[in-house]
């Protein structure tokens, strides 16, 4: 893959630059974005088929009945349309084994269906296209039309870029003009209720050279906050307004200091506005975002990268408010994340944007899809309770177990397409050299080098790296991020170690290269147990296994037959010990220990029991397990959260108590 969804201007104010080729081909995320290629994605076009999105877009471009009005629940449907259509486009870019054409005519066939439905003033929206009383631009909070404008704008890059054709690029031209036309000072001064519009006319400004997309994606981003949409009306369901923060028009972005409010809304904005940062140069927007970011990470992020705990409003809750239980963690605000992450590690150069973004991928983020990418996930708690399917939300039929599509159906076309443009997050370049952020086995061009990488990662420690071309008589930098969690790790060049140390995060190798030099990184992986903030109190007292870049689970077909996962305890003195299995779950490494079962007593109606008289009692600190009786230890397996869900549905955690030491 040659180009991705950030194509940087030249003038760009930012510390590095994406990669200028990019290609994934064996290991982790290979395996992962082929089922996405031979399953996911040929699918799209019949999911959108039988939820009506398609039928919309005939409707309105006059080839099909109009009578039966639009079809579908949410106003947004067509934007599942362009994401499937941005996806197909990275994957044609991608290239690979097999066959493109029914996949190139699909998308031209669907790229087509947009086209002839566009107005001709360049209105695009097919809610508000058949709806007989819908009125344009009336229903800013929840009409989402600058959300599916956007989307339609990022699909046409992303057309464009795979194909050379302007065919879509001239639909998302003639969209982002009227919008220009419809909204700024002296005009329509609000803004959407879902941001998105923003990245997507930086983008559009990148591929065009039209300064006006640049300036009206800054327009939107500091109208935000002006109070325009203000606590808004409620979405038709039971409860009160949303308020201010719900839209993050409570507080312009430079001067927040916490994300707030729906989560995939507040981090949609936020990469909008590293965008514009990025080419702008401005100082503040960028403090602002690096405060922001600090704020998610340091208080509201789930041990998988997850983000927005409430299933109330899809938001942000409260600092340290991450219960595992209620975690709501949608797919598409780790998918948010991811986009406002890897823009940050372009912005500024720094390595602990990369960590989360590597974290998130492996967890937050490959759980949203099944392993045989036939079934997704909307929500990804951290702990689901035995025989427990309370979490079922009738409105939108979103619940913890996984489903061939939903009636909101975003989360689907999203994975697709950060998987189809995924080697774009790998690797960077500067003035000195080459980044490798993220490692995975491919070959990645930038900084005027190329490097070739093969590894087993994230089952495996050691990635080597093949110094393909680089300067030649000029020294040259190869830049490794040594993840946060890597507590050791060793580095070879040419089979000597060298004398080089991580510096903030980047081991950078800098000398003068000839063609074929091998450097090897070996991280250690050795399994490990992580404790929570104490601040977080759905999971004090509790810990969780991890390994490398992988979260851990427990889940219940793993465990001995007649094991509660409610029942037991880790022992922090317990071996943890780390097995492949390759006819598991695909292949995944398991994580073997032992815990202890305990056998609560049940002596009355009352479950509450007496914990001592404090000091003069002498309560034990650590878990108490309220009288309980301490059986013998039992074995249990984790799994990586990812896999989770892929088989008969059951209990599962990430956070499991802690047996407090004895005395």
């Amino acid at each position: 893959m040659s180009t991705g969804p950030i194509r940087l201007s030249q003038g760009a104010h930012t510390a590095l630059r994406p990669a200028t080729a990019a290609r994934i081909t064996g290991g982790f995320w290979a395996a992962r974005r082929r089922v996405n290629a031979e399953v996911s994605v040929p699918q799209g076009p019949d999911r959108l088929e039988r939820a009506g999105n398609l039928a919309n877009l005939r409707a309105a471009a006059g080839a099909a009945p109009a009578q039966s009005g639009f079809r579908g629940d949410f106003p947004f449907q067509d934007s599942d349309v362009h994401k499937w259509l941005e996806a197909a486009s990275w994957q044609l870019a991608d290239g690979g084994e097999r066959p493109a054409e029914e996949l190139a005519r699909q998308v031209e066939r669907l790229a087509g269906l947009v086209t002839a439905a566009q107005a001709e003033d360049g209105y695009l929206q097919t809610h508000y296209q058949l709806g007989p009383d819908a009125r344009r631009w009336a229903e800013p909070h929840w009409g989402h039309e600058l959300y599916c404008a956007g989307h339609l704008l990022q699909a046409a890059v992303a057309h464009h870029r795979a194909t050379g054709a302007d065919g879509l690029l001239d639909v998302a031209v003639r969209c982002a003009d009227l919008v220009d036309a419809t909204f700024g000072p002296g005009r329509n001064e609000t803004v959407c209720g879902h941001p998105e519009i923003e990245t997507a006319l930086v983008e559009l400004y990148r591929e065009t050279g039209e300064r006006r997309y640049l300036d009206l994606a800054g327009y939107f981003v500091d109208r935000r906050g002006q109070g325009s949409l203000g606590d808004g009306p409620a979405d038709g369901s039971p409860g009160p307004r949303p308020g201010a923060a719900y839209w993050q028009d409570h507080i312009p972005v430079r001067e927040a200091t916490a994300v707030a409010g729906h989560a995939v809304r507040q981090l949609y904005l936020l990469a909008g506005a590293a965008d514009v940062a990025a080419e702008t140069g401005d100082a503040g927007l960028r403090d602002a975002l690096v405060r922001l970011w600090e704020d998610m990470t340091t208080t509201k992020t789930h041990l998988t990268g997850g983000v927005g705990p409430r299933h109330e409003l899809e938001s942000f809750g409260d600092a340290y408010e991450l219960p595992p239980d209620r975690a709501y963690a949608e797919t598409c605000a780790a998918i948010a994340a991811i986009h406002f992450g890897w823009r940050m590690a372009l912005l500024t150069g720094e390595s602990r944007y990369s960590d989360l973004v590597e974290r998130t991928l492996f967890n937050g983020f490959a759980s949203g899809v099944s392993i045989d990418g036939e079934r997704w996930l909307y929500v990804n708690p951290l702990q689901v309770r035995q025989d427990d399917d309370s979490r079922k939300d009738a409105t939108s039929g979103r619940s913890a177990h996984r489903t061939p599509w939903f009636r909101c159906a975003c989360c689907p076309p999203n994975v697709m397409r950060l998987l189809a443009s995924l080697p774009h997050y790998m690797a960077s370049g500067d003035a000195q050299g080459l980044q490798l952020h993220q490692y995975a086995s491919g070959s990645y061009e930038a900084g005027g080098g190329a490097v070739r990488v093969g590894t087993g990662y994230p089952w495996e420690g050691r990635i080597a790296v093949v110094v393909d071309t680089a300067p030649r008589d000029t020294d040259w930098t190869l830049s490794l991020r040594i993840p946060h969690w890597a507590t050791a790790y060793e580095a070879t060049v040419g089979g000597e170690p060298v004398a080089e140390r991580a510096d903030n995060g980047w081991l950078r190798l800098r000398r003068r290269w000839r063609p074929g030099e091998t450097v090897v990184l070996s991280l250690s992986l050795t399994p490990r147990l992580t404790r929570p903030d104490p601040r977080a109190d759905g999971v004090r007292g509790c810990a969780a296994i991890e390994r490398g870049p992988l979260v851990y689970c427990l889940e219940q077909p793993d465990q001995p037959a007649g094991l509660r996962l409610d029942d037991i305890a880790l022992d922090p003195d317990a071996t943890l010990s780390a097995e492949h299995r390759p006819e598991l779950l695909g292949g995944v490494t398991v994580i073997t220990s032992l815990a202890l079962r305990h056998a609560v007593a049940r002596d009355g109606w009352w479950p509450y029991r007496d914990g001592g008289a404090g000091s003069a009692g002498g309560a034990r600190p650590g878990l108490d397990t309220g009288g309980a009786e301490a059986l013998d230890p039992v074995p249990v397996t984790a799994i990586p959260y990812y896999a989770w869900a892929n088989r008969e549905p059951g209990a599962m955690r990430v956070w499991t108590p802690l047996q407090p030491p004895a005395g």
